[in-house]
């Protein structure tokens, strides 16, 4: 394998695993909040998220991106929801 067709490998798996779905645990540890919290949001619909098969709840990076922006602002001003 060359050099540069590793370095696209590379590139592609980074991009695949950006938005690869996140479980409620990996999206907690993402947001430094407990996994009580994220299903405290998802229950108030105040956080993105997209349901599996019924139940499971996973997460697209992307989407938690702005979120974790905006929280982290309302954290740092003092403000809470």
């Amino acid at each position: 394998m060359t050099r540069s067709a590793f370095v696209e490998l590379e590139k592609d798996r980074s991009t695949l695993s950006e938005e690869y779905p996140l479980t409620v645990r990996d999206a907690a540890k993402y947001l430094g909040v407990s996994p009580q919290t994220v299903y405290l949001w998802v229950e108030r619909k105040q956080i993105p998220h997209l349901r599996v098969m019924g139940r499971n709840i996973r997460f697209l990076k992307s989407d938690l991106q702005p979120f974790r922006a905006s929280f982290r602002q309302e954290v740092e001003n003092g403000k809470t929801k």
